[in-house]
């Protein structure tokens, strides 16, 4: 049996940030982690000024783990060039955020965990992590772990770079190996298994189920996907259209070049695939 969910990207906005659905966050952390994570609270954060409702689909949230963590959970489609550009800055952002103007820098950790929808350029895998551990010696083998000591008579350091996840949902083949694929099956399929065991995964099949929302909310909640789809939509196309554009371009320069070492209209066209007619149009302009 398998039960339909509200779609992540949208129940990010409202539903999880209720304290009441903290569980199915804390789930979904603690298998991503691979360690027990309760969710403590949402921090503040900005809405998102391109959507109408203003609100964003990212969440920063205070979690306790094996001592209280900064946790910037962010979930954002592949519908800009700047995916990336974005995950640093909200770390970034998550960290600065922090330390109070004057107080020393006691940072606390930061996982940075990004969902794309987009391939972003993967050939297989779906699951990807990134951090800084320590610095290492350019002429020497010696190494500095990236942690902090703020109490002098103290050996414990904490580490404080920042850790980068991205999951790629349209890259999951489905077969589950571990309790994380069951989170990402969910990502990929806005579904629920009933033989799902990871964290939090059943406490979001049954407070995220599509038939339990009020027929108002419920048609919000179509005609938000529709309008996702849409813009998709237009982003691919205008993406095909700018690959097309450079072709032609290229082709043209390519025609160029070759009408100005002599060679004829015919094979011009023979090599570039360009007509006949565009062909002696760029002579004529040459």
């Amino acid at each position: 049996m398998e039960r339909t969910i509200i779609s992540f990207d949208y129940a990010i906005k409202d539903i999880l940030r209720d304290k009441a659905n903290f569980d199915i966050l804390s789930g979904f952390l603690t298998e991503l982690l691979c360690k027990p994570v309760s969710v403590q609270e949402i921090l503040e954060s900005e809405g998102n000024p391109g959507k109408p409702d203003g609100k964003t689909n990212r969440l920063d949230l205070k979690a306790k783990i094996d001592n209280d963590e900064i946790a910037v959970f962010e979930i954002q489609y592949k519908d800009q060039i700047d995916f990336i550009g974005n995950v640093l800055f909200n770390a970034c952002k998550a960290v600065v955020e922090q330390v109070a103007t004057g107080n020393p820098f006691d940072i606390k950790k930061v996982y940075s965990i990004n969902i794309a929808y987009d391939a972003m350029g993967a050939k297989k895998e779906y699951f990807f992590k990134a951090s800084l551990t320590e610095f290492k010696g350019v002429h020497l083998d010696e190494t500095i772990p990236f942690a902090q000591n703020l109490d002098p008579l103290s050996d414990i350091r904490r580490d404080i770079h920042p850790e980068y996840f991205l999951i790629l949902p349209n890259k999951f083949k489905g077969e589950i190996k571990t309790k994380f694929d069951e989170w990402v099956y969910v990502l990929k399929n806005s579904s629920v298994k009933s033989d799902f065991t990871a964290a939090g995964v059943q406490a979001a099949g049954e407070k995220l189920d599509v038939l339990k929302m009020t027929p108002e909310a419920r048609a919000k909640y179509e005609r938000e996907k529709q309008d996702l789809m849409n813009l998709k939509t237009q982003f691919l196309t205008a993406e095909i259209n700018a690959k097309k554009e450079g072709r032609a371009e290229r082709e043209i320069e390519i025609a160029q070049k070759l009408l100005i070492k002599g060679m004829s209209i015919q094979d011009v066209s023979d090599a570039t695939g360009l007509s006949i007619e565009q062909i002696t149009e760029i002579a004529n302009s040459l």
